[in-house]
Parts: structure tokens; sequence; C-alpha cells
């Protein structure tokens, strides 16, 4: 590699972009000869094409968007790799004062807790026969559509039949709900927090309870430039683990806001981004309540590209009929994620990773320490439905979901 390689990297505004930001703002970067440029789009489908023809090398971007486009399911597409998670959850499912109002008179609580509210929601959807429930996500090949589609389905509301689903960007959602445009959204932060303390809105549960330990987003890297620079793309994800582990001290947690909030990145005040990185969120009402893992930077593997996990997305893939299930599909599917360039990359710091490319979503229902390179912490993760997902099993989780969809 050169005395120093530029990297362009494409972002949006949302707190998950930390290691990013904090990789070129504290050094860490600079410090693996990098000079990397950050450059923030408004949608997901611009940081898709830019990838594609080749005006960025990677960019922050939706843990699925990847799978589909090595799926031929988006164009333009660019092969693409998943050589790092950027973290753990982050996502929050926020609906109008309204609503909140009509779950709250069929028993919603404000302990966020999916089962319950999503019950709630259900019964308020079968007394809604005049006209269906619009809840925005951000994109259709989106973590956040896949946790709402499965929330709502696994609550015995169907979403393609009961639930009207938009895509809007972020940074409209409050607005949106407000206006009446719609009547709730899954997103990232800061545009949960926003809704709740400037568009008067509620959040309803929060993807650490729908999926425990999930990713949110990740590194997605133009599969011709990550072969083609090997050591570039090596230093990058040295520079964002250490970014990980300083965003992952609680002592950084205001400086890490006031990064995050200049003009440049997510240009909102820092107190709108604070929430989410302690875990003490706004829920409405004025009331607060304290988030076990609402956002994981580094702790249990949070980086870690499971294959397990890209799995997953694909059988979202399949149920919600985006694509057919078939063997060539899985493997495409399985091998985006790239935990075999993670090892090599990081092995120089030492540090504990798993010694499994894949598990058993939902297998953990406490915190478990597990058999790695080192000391590690997995867990708890899964399904707020105990539902497991065994990644050797794909075949049997797909019948199993098929049926669930004729069912409903």
């Amino acid at each position: 590699m050169s005395d120093s390689y530029q990297i362009t990297a494409g972002f949006l505004p949302l707190l998950d972009s930390a290691l990013l930001v904090v990789a070129k703002e504290k050094g860490f970067a600079a410090g693996e000869d990098l000079d990397l440029t950050l450059v923030r789009e408004r949608s997901w489908a611009t940081i898709r094409d830019r990838l594609a023809v080749g005006h960025f090398e990677v960019a922050h971007i939706l843990a699925p968007m990847p799978i589909a486009c090595n799926l031929g399911l988006t164009a333009p597409a660019p092969r693409m790799i998943v050589p790092m998670a950027l973290g753990l959850g982050g996502n929050g499912v926020t609906v109008s004062a309204e609503l909140w109002r009509q779950m709250v008179a069929h028993g919603a609580t404000d302990d966020l807790d999916a089962r319950t509210n999503g019950m709630a929601l259900r019964k308020v959807v079968s007394e809604s026969r005049a006209e269906r429930l619009r809840f925005a996500v951000v994109h259709p090949y989106s973590g956040h559509n896949y946790e709402l589609r499965y929330w709502l389905s696994a609550s015995g509301i169907d979403p393609d039949r009961e639930i009207e689903i938009l895509v809007v960007p972020p940074p409209d959602m409050g607005d949106a709900l407000q206006e009446g445009a719609i009547d709730g959204y899954c997103v990232g932060e800061p545009w949960n927090s926003f809704g709740i303390l400037k568009r008067g809105a509620h959040l309803a549960t929060v993807k650490a309870e729908i999926w425990k330990s999930s990713p949110e987003k990740v590194l997605g890297v133009n599969g011709r430039w990550g072969d083609a620079h090997p050591e570039a793309l090596a230093a990058l994800l040295r520079s964002l683990y250490k970014a990980s582990l300083w965003c992952a001290d609680p002592g950084n947690r205001q400086e890490l806001a006031t990064l995050l909030a200049a003009p440049i990145y997510i240009d909102r005040p820092a107190e709108l981004l604070l929430p989410a990185l302690t875990g003490v969120l706004p829920i409405g009402s004025g009331e607060t309540r304290t988030i076990k893992d609402f956002f994981v930077p580094n702790a249990k593997a949070a980086t870690f590209p499971w294959k397990s996990h890209a799995l997953w997305f694909y059988t979202q893939m399949v149920r919600w009929q985006q694509i057919a299930h078939s063997a060539s599909h899985q493997q495409v599917a399985g091998n985006t994620y790239r935990p075999d360039i993670y090892r090599e990359a990081l092995k120089t710091l030492g540090i504990a990773m798993p010694a499994a490319s894949a598990k058993v979503e939902g297998a953990l229902q406490i915190e478990t320490p597990v058999g790695s390179t080192g000391s590690l912490t997995l867990g708890p993760d899964g399904f707020f439905d105990g539902n497991l997902f065994d990644p050797d099993r794909v075949d049997d989780y797909v019948a199993a979901q098929r049926r669930s969809v004729l069912k409903a």
C-alpha cells in the first residue's frame, strides 16, 4: 500500500455512521495511512448507485442491500462484499400520538415489549376496517422493512394486506407522521427521537426487542475495488475497529454526540443523539426508558459479519416474494458477508473473534461466554416470538415461513 491511500465513503445522516465519522475525525484512519473522505447522501439508492459507478469505494449501507445487489434485485448494482458490520441495534418503531392512544386502549405499555405492543396493534388493525394504517421504512431491501414485517406478522398482522408500507427518507419521517401521511415508521436514530421530541410521536418498540443482537448497517465495499486493494481494505477495517472501541467508551459519549451533530454529518443537535448513545430514550409524553443494548458499537462481536445474519436477510427476501428460493441464491447471499476478510485484517490487533462464521440466531437466551480466539461474550440474541433461525436449515425455515404467509 502507498504511504497514504485515498478512500471515499458514502454515508447517510444516521447515528450508526459513527464508526466512519470517528475513524476520520479521531485520526484512526490517518493512523493506518488512509486519507478517508466522507460524503453525505440523502438516500440509500444514491449510495448504491455511487458505489456502482465507482464514486465511492465503500459505504455505510443497509445490511441487506449488498445481498440484494449481488442477487440482481436492484440496478445499477456493483458486486459487493461486506467485510464488517457497523454495530448492532439502533432502530425503533415510532407511531403517531393517535395510534399510540388506540394501542394503549388495547393494552400497549411504555415497557416497549414487542409482544405486548404488537398484540395491541393487532387489535387496532382488526378494528380499523375502513382504511389501512400506513407505515414507512427507508428502503425495500432494509433491516427496517424486514424487522417491521417480522414484528407485524408474528403479532398476527398481514403486512401486505392489512398494512400499507411506504418508502420515505429517514429525515422526512417525523414530518410525514405529523402531517398524517403515515401512522408510524421504522427507522434508525436520531429520527425516532426527533419524531418523539419534536413531532409529538411515541415509541412503540425497538429493534433490540424484535431481534436482539442483530445488525443494522454494514460496511459495503465495491467488490472490484476490494479485490484490487486488499491492504487498503484491511487498513480501513482496522481503523473502523479502533473507532468502535472509542465509540463504546461511555466517557466519549458527549464528544461523539458533538462530532456527529456537525453540519457535515447528521446536522442535528447533540441532545437528539445522546439518547441512543446512552440507551436512555425518550418514548413520548415526556417519559424516558432505559433500553439495554439499544445500540452496540463494539461489544458482543458487534462488528463481525456473521453469515447467519446474511442468510436470515435472504430468507426474508424469499418470504416477502422479492426473490425465489434456490441453492444458488442462498449461496450468493451467504457469500456476500466475508468474515474471512475481517479475521485476516484484524488478526494483528489481537482481539477476540468468533471461531465460527455463523450461529443459530435465537439460541442464546442470556449473555454467554463463547469459544473464540480470545475472551468473548455473545447474546442474548434472537427473535421476540421465540423462533430460532438455523443457518444450516435454511430450506426448513423458508418452508415454515411460506406456510405462515399462506395461513395469513
